[in-house]
């Protein structure tokens, strides 16, 4: 996915300007890039692309960069976190409980807490890596078993329609709803080719579109991201919607979601690509501009 996001964003990006398109083998800046030249806009997906790694290197050698800075994609890879500052600004968020692997709770313990459909998933990963959906107090205790290491999260299991909305500079774009054919929004659903459908615009109602973009802005405040990001939530059949999570890497192949958000309010994925890159390149023009400040 970050080598199809990558190919896709340069391909874009050279119709607008000089572009390089390197591959990221190891965790360490690609050689060749100079602070002095470059602007950067990473497509890298994981640990080290999402949770800060990247941001902190490019910083420390003074690269302007697009995307949330390095304590932003710290904090959002935190889902715990995040839900705690979703919650502050009054964004609906799931009940749950937070565990390391060493001390993780008894099944019953879950149960009596969150119900007996339960949600099990790392708390620092993303694309549904080790997501577990748990129906009776043995499928709890079974998800536990095959928990070894990490710190994790379990939520009440709520059932809904699937939405995600772009956001650019902080403003919401269109909300997009996801529909696994079979199942739920999983890896293997998410990443094999036919097994879901997207509607853009989602098959919603205006006023739970419009609560979904007020607490996707609310979200990417509250976490103090910048530039652009996506996030997701769960519609239930009553209209309310929960804050799941927020991506601020999210995938750029031409079908992928931020685009799809970006289509439903007529910005085509060049013009998308040109303005996720639009607010480094000012960094990057400040940056180059002597300071006046004390000249007489």
């Amino acid at each position: 996915m970050s080598l199809r996001s990558g190919a896709n964003v340069a391909a874009a990006a050279a119709c607008l300007y000089p572009t390089v398109l390197c591959r990221v083998d190891a965790e360490a800046i690609p050689a060749g890039l100079d602070p002095k030249t470059h602007v950067v806009l990473s497509t890298l997906h994981g640990t080290f692309g999402e949770d800060g790694g990247m941001q902190r290197l490019l910083e420390a050698a003074g690269f302007a960069y697009a995307g949330c800075d390095a304590r932003a994609s710290a904090i959002t890879m935190d889902k715990a976190e995040t839900k705690t500052r979703a919650a502050k600004v009054g964004v609906p968020v799931i009940d749950g409980v937070v565990f390391e692997a060493a001390h993780a709770p008894l099944a019953a313990e879950l149960a009596a807490k969150l119900g007996h459909e339960v949600v099990l998933k790392p708390n620092n990963e993303g694309s549904s890596v080790g997501l577990a959906l748990c129906s009776t107090v043995d499928d709890i205790a079974a998800a536990l078993g095959r928990i070894t290491s990490g710190r994790w999260l379990a939520e009440r299991r709520i059932h809904g329609t699937e939405l995600t909305v772009g956001l650019l500079d902080g403003r919401a774009m269109g909300v997009v709803e996801i529909a696994p054919k079979t199942g739920v929004y999983d890896y293997t659903n998410k990443y094999t080719k036919g097994n879901t459908e997207y509607f853009a615009p989602a098959r919603i109602a205006p006023g739970a579109a419009s609560a979904v973009q007020r607490f996707a802005e609310g979200v990417f405040a509250a976490c103090g991201c910048r530039d652009f990001a996506r996030a997701d939530f769960l519609l239930t059949a009553e209209g309310e919607p929960y804050f799941l999570e927020i991506n601020t890497l999210p995938g750029m192949t031409d079908t992928s979601l931020l685009p799809l958000s970006a289509k439903c309010v007529g910005i085509g994925y060049q013009a998308l690509v040109g303005e996720l890159l639009a607010p480094a390149l000012r960094r990057f023009q400040q940056s180059q501009t002597p300071s006046l400040h004390g000249q007489g």
